[in-house]
């Protein structure tokens, strides 16, 4: 069965959605038992005989593998703008996911309706990608595993009442308004969720786990004349709302995206061309993920539709770049107890000292390539099978200082913060837009920039690493990965980079 529940507000105050609080609490605190042991039954009302019979069904016409996949999901947000909360929302889904695998086919099904009916049909429709009576695997006895949590939660967003949310977007707008008079917009948004999750397959494996995560977010518009520009900033993960006294403040979000709107003010176009780019630390570690880590996940190479395919164990980057995986890290965007196909995590060396190491797996690739899965089998919900995703991917640190970096640089960009892009995976080439960058000029940052592009060959860029500082930063936003049509949230970063030559789009006219 699924369930959405929807409220919107248009143009409510702060004290007139405080006063509305019961909204977003009336449920949520009902699912304070929801990390009970027992997700199976309290959610789903299914035990270890009904997944049995189910899983017996999926193997019925000959399969090799089968898997049930449950997950029920509660997600709330608000919207702020112009001193009055613009909107607000709270949805419940339910569901499950049948997998079932012959080889590499994969039958699958969803059902919102979770009644036996309802799932043994799911099981008998993904079953239909197999037909040999003959050949079948048998269902092992299913036991439940425990699970290291790394996230753990001292106080769950949505489980919070409306007056603390609104307090933390009161104390984000009114520091960015403070922050200059040219300020002329605000927006500010918070958005989270909690996921569920039940699993279990015909390998006798099973587990459950509750999946926390928020992104808090601020935008601002800085006018001068009619000069208009915008910063935005975020910050989150898999935590709690202790984030912000733990982590970073809401005024600092906000403080952040000001600062950024008003500097653009200040701007220069720059000409078009090659230059020596300069990839500061943290959200620099998009450009990583996108033109690398996405050609290194294996359903792509398996196919050999990436530029890294059948090059394992040669050269594909500097000797300075190591590259890794790793969905182990306490409370990150795109950490993980566990793949949705029921992996563990691991910390994947994908490029050790320039050579390639391997590829992000899951079963399937595995399997195919004779090798051990990497933990990285990811959905973004029941309803999509899962496939080869990254967690948090990023660069180890080198021993060259930033400012001896910025120094080595006689003329260049400095790239800060990223926007959107686009890239070719099988190819790797790629075009970024960058939204924050400066010139530099004799070593030192100069003047701000504005409409540059970054235009290059994610391979070819790894070979043109030159130096690599020992400040490695993980971005802390809200990075969600699109692949497919299914979106995960991701976590990244990188240390500053110095890469020799990247051909720079800018708008400016050569004389």
């Amino acid at each position: 069965m699924k369930r959405r529940d929807f409220i919107g507000r248009t143009s409510m105050t702060l004290a007139a959605a405080a006063a509305s609080e019961a909204w977003l609490t009336s449920v949520l605190r009902g699912q304070a038992s929801a990390a009970t042991p027992d997700i199976f039954g309290t959610y789903f009302g299914v035990g270890p005989e009904e997944m049995k019979r189910l899983l017996e069904i999926c193997l019925s016409r000959g399969a090799d593998f089968a898997d049930l996949f449950f997950e029920h999901r509660v997600a709330s947000s608000l919207f702020f703008e112009e001193e009055k909360v613009k909107a607000a929302s709270r949805g419940i889904d339910a569901g499950v996911g049948v997998r079932v695998v012959k080889g590499d086919q994969v039958g699958f099904a969803f059902s919102e309706d979770l009644s036996m009916e309802s799932l043994s049909t799911a099981a008998r429709t993904a079953s239909a990608i197999a037909n040999d009576a003959a050949a079948k695997a048998k269902v092992m006895p299913i036991g439940l595993a425990k699970l290291k949590n790394l996230y753990p939660i001292g106080d769950l967003a949505t489980e919070a009442d409306l007056n603390r949310k609104l307090g933390f977007i009161n104390e984000a707008n009114k520091t960015a308004r403070a922050y200059s008079p040219k300020i002329t917009r605000v927006t500010c948004s918070f958005n989270d969720e909690v996921k569920y999750l039940a699993y279990a397959n015909s390998d006798g494996v099973s587990w459950t786990d509750m999946q926390p995560v928020f992104v808090f977010s601020t935008s601002c518009i800085a006018e001068e004349g009619t000069n208009r520009q915008t910063g935005y900033e975020s910050g989150g993960g898999r935590i709690g709302l202790e984030y912000f006294a733990k982590k970073r403040p809401a005024a600092d979000i906000a403080r952040e995206a000001a600062r950024l709107s008003v500097t653009l003010l200040e701007a220069k176009d720059i000409e078009a061309g090659p230059m020596t780019v300069v990839l500061g630390p943290k959200d620099s570690g998009v450009l990583l993920h996108e033109a690398v880590g996405h050609g290194l996940e294996a359903d792509f190479n398996r196919k050999n539709l990436s530029n890294y395919s059948g090059r394992v164990g040669q050269r594909v980057a500097s000797d300075l770049c190591t590259v890794v995986d790793e969905g182990l890290f306490e409370n990150m965007r795109g950490t993980i107890n566990v793949d949705d196909e029921g992996g563990a995590p691991t910390s994947t060396v994908l490029i050790e000292n320039g050579i390639l190491k391997g590829y992000l797996h899951d079963r399937i690739s595995a399997q195919a390539m004779k090798v051990n899965a990497t933990g990285n089998g990811r959905r973004q919900s029941y309803a999509y099978s899962p496939m080869p995703r990254m967690t948090n991917t990023y660069m180890r640190p080198g021993k060259s200082d930033p400012e001896e970096i910025l120094k080595s640089v006689k003329r260049g960009i400095y790239a800060k913060k990223f926007g959107g892009g686009q890239v070719d995976i099988t190819k790797g080439d790629f075009t970024f837009s960058v939204n924050e960058s400066y010139l530099i000029e004799d070593g030192k940052l100069t003047t701000p920039l504005k409409g540059v592009t970054l235009i290059g060959n994610g391979p070819d860029v790894m070979t043109k690493v030159t130096m690599v500082g020992n400040d490695l930063q993980f971005a802390d936003g809200g990075w969600t990965c699109g692949k497919n049509g299914q979106s995960v949230p991701v976590g990244m970063g990188i240390p500053t980079c110095k890469v020799s030559e990247i051909t720079v789009g800018g708008s400016k006219v050569k004389a």
